[in-house]
């Protein structure tokens, strides 16, 4: 078994490009991922290196794109004293699915769509999951 998610959601949060002390380049936001049923769950994701300097160049709050990447899971206390767990992505790709300035133009276009066709035709080419993945 794998751990691997596929997101596909608006950035919500301002992209702020950081360093480690050691130089390395990471940024971090939250993705705005609608639930199947209803509603909106807001992962928080994390990009390290090329991705994250691209990323924070290229899209802004409201750009979709698609994150492939793992769950990751931390344990803290908080200053209260509390156990806590906390849940990211972290992200080994990102694919922009639409340029800096279009986010609003991708929401006008689905909205406008009056002829029943294929909804996730804007995400760009089909994926096959290839069976032995899930093994």
């Amino acid at each position: 078994m794998y751990n691997r998610t596929i997101l596909v959601g608006r950035i919500s949060t301002d992209l702020e490009l950081r360093q480690t002390s050691n130089g390395k380049s990471y940024c971090r936001f939250n993705l705005a991922v609608n639930r199947m049923n209803e509603g909106t769950d807001f992962i928080p994701v994390t990009l390290w290196g090329k991705s994250a300097e691209n990323t924070a160049t290229y899209q802004n709050k409201g750009s979709l794109i698609l994150v492939d990447g793992s769950i990751s899971m931390s344990n803290y206390t908080d200053k209260n004293g509390n156990n806590r767990t906390s849940f990211e992505v972290m992200a080994q790709n990102v694919q922009f699915l639409g340029s800096k300035n279009s986010s609003s133009n991708i929401q006008n276009e689905a909205n406008s769509s009056t002829d029943e066709e294929d909804v996730f035709s804007q995400f760009g080419e089909q994926v096959d999951i290839d069976d032995n993945f899930l093994e």
